[in-house]
């Protein structure tokens, strides 16, 4: 062993362990491809942006699935306001028809009262039945009765 060294430069350490090294490693061959240091910042990125797409593709969806339900309900609310116009055009004039049906019960009323009726007899000529004008039919135990023209009618 060479102490020699030793006894020239220092004892208690080797200072050639602490010199800069020269860059002795070989050279990279051409055809290996050098791949990321991390492969989870590489995944990571690519999840960052699938999922900024899928984020807003769900947000243009939820946009348009509300847009076409409000245009849904729009349409049907004017759907109900006419079918609404229709019912109640149908009621006026059901009201109408009952008033004009009211008004027509009224007049028959009016035209066929008996005052009215016993007036237009009077202006006719006629008159009330006396006790002298009213017919009595006796009917015995038979059930018979006797026409104007002569024939019998029983009950057999």
């Amino acid at each position: 062993m060479n102490n020699l060294k030793y006894y020239n430069d220092s004892l208690a350490y080797d200072f050639e362990r602490f010199m800069p090294r020269t860059n002795t490693a070989p050279a990279p061959k051409e055809n290996i491809v050098a791949m990321p240091k991390n492969r989870t910042t590489a995944r990571k990125r690519q999840r960052a942006a699938t999922k900024a797409l899928t984020s807003s593709a769900f947000a243009i969806m939820t946009t348009a699935f509300i847009l076409a339900a409000l245009c849904g309900n729009i349409a049907l609310r004017l759907q109900i306001n006419e079918v609404n116009t229709q019912i109640n055009d149908m009621k006026a004039s059901l009201n109408e028809l009952d008033s004009e049906r009211t008004s027509l019960e009224v007049e028959m009323q009016r035209r066929i009262s008996y005052s009215n009726v016993e007036f237009e007899a009077t202006q006719m000529g006629m008159q009330k039945l006396s006790k002298d004008q009213v017919v009595y039919i006796r009917v015995n135990d038979k059930n018979a009765a006797k026409t104007a023209e002569g024939k019998i009618i029983s009950e057999e």
